[in-house]
């Protein structure tokens, strides 16, 4: 973690349309070392909205972390992954892709999007919240993280 980070919470942005993935995610993350604030978007409209600071999001924190679900409404996650690496101010922005899906066509085409990593959520309650604090554990407590503004 950058030395700009470490006095302040960490900002995720998580982009997903599951109400339960969202309650349970907020509370794996609850539970983890680093202090963090979590940012919700519901759909892929509402996450480039977000990081582009847009309309009701105009006053939005710039997250340290995304988590990216594929499978969302309005504008699905490949779409968003795409946009977010294509704009220059959004790219380095880490994305970890979190979904239910297991094809290894979408595994290849998120990593050709330069997704930081994908990981499929198990369905079982206990893995996923042990999966989260995984994903807590090391992208904001080993990883260091880009300063973005």
């Amino acid at each position: 973690m950058s030395d700009d980070t470490r006095g302040r919470p960490i900002q995720i942005l998580l982009v997903e349309d599951n109400p339960g993935d969202v309650r349970l995610t907020i509370e794996a993350l609850k539970e983890g070392k680093v202090s963090n604030s979590l940012s919700v978007a519901r759909d892929g409209v509402e996450a480039l909205a977000f990081l582009r600071r847009e309309g009701p999001h105009g006053k939005a924190a710039r997250p340290d972390l995304i988590l990216l679900d594929l499978n969302l409404p309005k504008k699905d996650g490949r779409e968003v992954l795409a946009e977010i690496k294509d704009d220059s101010s959004l790219r380095r922005i880490p994305v970890v892709v979190l979904t239910t899906s297991k094809a290894e066509e979408d595994i290849l085409r998120t990593y050709d999007l330069h997704a930081n990593c994908y990981i499929t959520k198990p369905v079982d309650l206990e893995q996923f919240i042990s999966v989260v604090r995984s994903i807590d554990d090391f992208w904001l407590s080993v990883v260091r993280l880009p300063t973005v503004e």
